[in-house]
């Protein structure tokens, strides 16, 4: 692989309690995530997987190392940003397991907000999920409410929601466990897509083993730390 990675982790440590109480969630961890890929993160419940996703999405603080987004660095012992909010809005997109729309807003509306938080007009902001719908082939659907959507809908609306800012970076959080394997595979294709064409880099947390080949890499955690990554030979 060539080129600057979009994620740069280095010897990332993340620990909670004190004493007898600590547990250690992340111990030295260090990846590099490049632009068009999409690499899993896999491991069992307690491994870190969830940790990490939140370190990368400047969600959760850690205690020691360092971390560079699309070639700023944003962590070295300490946050080098004081507006974490405008970091995320500026760098990443959230997939959660749970679509998480807002009920009281249509498809289009759901992705648009998004866009007005990061300080986009109302009319620049619906021109960008229209645009986003029609790429993401749901277009037909932009006024539906959620409760109309069905789960492989609800995902593709929450994918266009995450690209409505242009990231660089997207964290998916068990995308595919609620669907089916043929509604896993459509919302697999679709962050192939997006990591492919707009040279996006996506990490997935996830258990899903049916999802397993549309990965470039996966990465293994246990107690914390990465074991030796698997290249996907599909």
């Amino acid at each position: 692989m060539t080129g600057q990675p979009v994620v740069e982790i280095r010897l990332i440590s993340k620990h909670f309690g004190e004493g007898l109480a600590r547990v250690d969630a992340l111990r030295e961890v260090s990846l590099d995530v490049f632009p068009g890929t999409v690499i899993g993160l896999r491991g069992p419940s307690g491994s870190g997987k969830s940790t990490l996703l939140n370190v990368i999405g400047c969600i959760l603080e850690p205690n020691s190392g360092s971390m560079s987004l699309n070639g700023e660095l944003v962590y070295s012992n300490k946050w080098l940003r004081a507006d974490l909010r405008g970091l995320r809005l500026e760098k990443i997109g959230f997939i959660f397991q749970s679509h998480n729309l807002l009920p009281f807003l249509n498809a289009w509306e759901n992705v648009a907000v998004a866009r007005v938080m990061a300080g986009a007009s109302l009319a620049q902001a619906k021109a960008r999920a229209l645009e986003l719908l029609t790429y993401l082939g749901i277009e037909r659907r932009k006024n539906a409410m959620p409760g109309e959507l069905s789960g492989g809908e609800a995902q593709r609306i929450a994918i266009a929601r995450a690209l409505a800012n242009d990231p660089r970076i997207i964290l998916a959080d068990e995308p595919t466990a609620a669907l089916d394997s043929q509604r896993a595979g459509t919302v697999m294709d679709m962050l192939r897509k997006v990591a492919t064409e707009r040279q996006t880099a996506v990490i997935v947390v996830t258990h899903d083993e049916k999802i397993f080949d549309h990965f470039d890499h996966i990465y293994s955690l246990r107690d914390g730390a990465i074991e030796q990554p698997q290249a996907n030979a599909a």
